[in-house]
């Protein structure tokens, strides 16, 4: 074993921890763990666990269905929610097939491989991401109602604001786990959050992203709650979005202003294609063009309407916001590929860059985004961009679950309706 390895087994020991998660995502973002005995750990390391793949959606044939979870060690996370007596920690896994190889749709590794490229190029990435939800009352069963928690309002106060203690044990439970939380509050929409956590590095804010959604969706049930991270969980209400803020570090442009420009103009150019990963499903499409979520391919200064915005900030927080996004999106291939894009606006292969004016303070509405996932559908299947970055099995398997998603919605009388029922107690 590794040094870590050690500390590891340590700190179960000092700490009666006896069971381990081991977790992993599929393509289409959804947390999956194995649990594991404490005294199976050290075979982990070694050897891997094996499941079946061909049971998880995007993943393997039945005919060829084994692949292996190795848990990483320096991704280590104690669950402050679980008993401390007996307690339960977590690693994030990699996913490898039976020889040890890597797995070609593990979405993770693909973003880590990215990670490692673009640092050997001389680009050091930031994400901060700021992801709403909304908090909605079980019945006596325990059963998802559509009743949200409140009808509060942004930035409003108990009693008006009901989720308030609910906001401060996430925040807390997050704390634990070693999350700087930056602000939390009420959002637009009645029952509707936000929590916001300090930037990170590409890899460590795609984690920290999943980490904080089960976070969130724990604390809630404990409570008597669900959170929901569907788009657009009420029609005529605001919608969850999840606004990607990017910084990056690089010395061949030194100008802060002059970079944020030319990674708004790689972004602008593909902000369609990307649009089938960053607003996923049918119910996605409810929430473009309503209550400050964009539907054009816009950019500027101030406006919170726009597709790309360039905050007012100095240093460290330097930045530009995505605003197209919703809380559905699976990070670890909606953060590559938006970086990758960048990384074309930034080496001049953006036709966009020209059009761009920095002393022009109002938006430039370039194109419009999709207004259903089929259309964002049929635009990703011809996107030599994604062809370049994502693995041919990621894209086929996406793309056929997102078919069968159209057809069962496309089926339904009222299309909103069935959107919305299809994934509410999924996200």
């Amino acid at each position: 074993m590794s040094s870590i390895q050690y500390e590891i087994t340590d700190f179960i020991a000092e700490q009666d921890i006896r069971f381990v998660r081991l977790a992993f995502c599929d393509i289409f973002g959804n947390q999956k763990n194995i649990s594991i005995s404490t005294a199976e750990l050290e075979r982990a390391f070694n050897t891997g666990i094996s499941f079946d793949a061909s049971a998880i959606k995007g993943f393997k044939s039945i005919s060829d269905s084994d692949l292996l979870l190795f848990p990483l060690a320096d991704t280590m996370q104690i669950l402050p929610w679980r008993p401390s007596s007996g307690g339960v920690i977590l690693f994030n896994s990699e996913l490898r097939n039976t020889d040890k190889t890597p797995y070609i749709n593990d979405c993770r590794r693909n973003l880590k491989n990215f990670m490692d490229m673009s640092s050997a190029k001389g680009y050091s990435f930031g994400i901060g991401s700021e992801c709403e939800f909304y908090l909605f009352k079980l019945d006596s069963e325990g059963e998802i109602t559509s009743k949200p928690i409140d009808n509060g309002g942004y930035l409003d106060i108990a009693p008006l604001d009901k989720g308030e203690d609910i906001r401060r044990e996430i925040c807390l439970t997050l704390q634990e786990m070693g999350f700087y939380t930056e602000r939390s509050h009420h959002e637009s929409g009645p029952g509707q959050m936000e929590v916001d956590f300090k930037y990170g590095k590409l890899l460590k804010a795609a984690d920290n992203l999943i980490t904080f959604k089960n976070v969130v969706k724990s604390i809630s049930q404990r409570n008597g709650f669900y959170a929901s991270f569907l788009p657009k969980p009420i029609k005529d209400k605001s919608g969850n979005g999840l606004h990607v803020n990017i910084s990056l570090k690089t010395d061949k442009y030194p100008s802060g202003e002059q970079l944020n420009i030319k990674m708004v103009s790689g972004l602008l150019n593909r902000l369609r294609e990307i649009c089938i990963f960053s607003c996923p499903h049918v119910n996605s499409y409810e929430r473009l063009g309503c209550f400050e979520a964009p539907n054009t391919i816009g950019w500027g200064y101030g406006s919170r309407d726009l597709a790309i915005r360039i905050p007012s900030a100095e240093g460290e927080y330097s930045r530009i916001e995505v605003r197209t996004p919703d809380s559905s999106a699976n990070p670890y291939i909606l953060y590559h590929l938006i970086c990758e894009a960048v990384m074309e606006g930034i080496e001049d292969k953006s036709p966009h860059y020209d059009e761009l004016d920095k002393n022009n303070i109002d938006s430039k509405a370039v194109e419009s985004l999709p207004s259903s996932l089929e259309e964002a559908l049929a635009i990703a299947k011809k996107s030599d961009f994604l062809k370049r970055i994502l693995p041919e099995s990621v894209l086929t398997s996406y793309f056929e679950e997102k078919e069968i998603e159209i057809a069962s919605c496309k089926s339904a009388s009222d299309y909103y309706k069935k959107g919305r029922v299809l994934f509410f107690e999924k996200l």
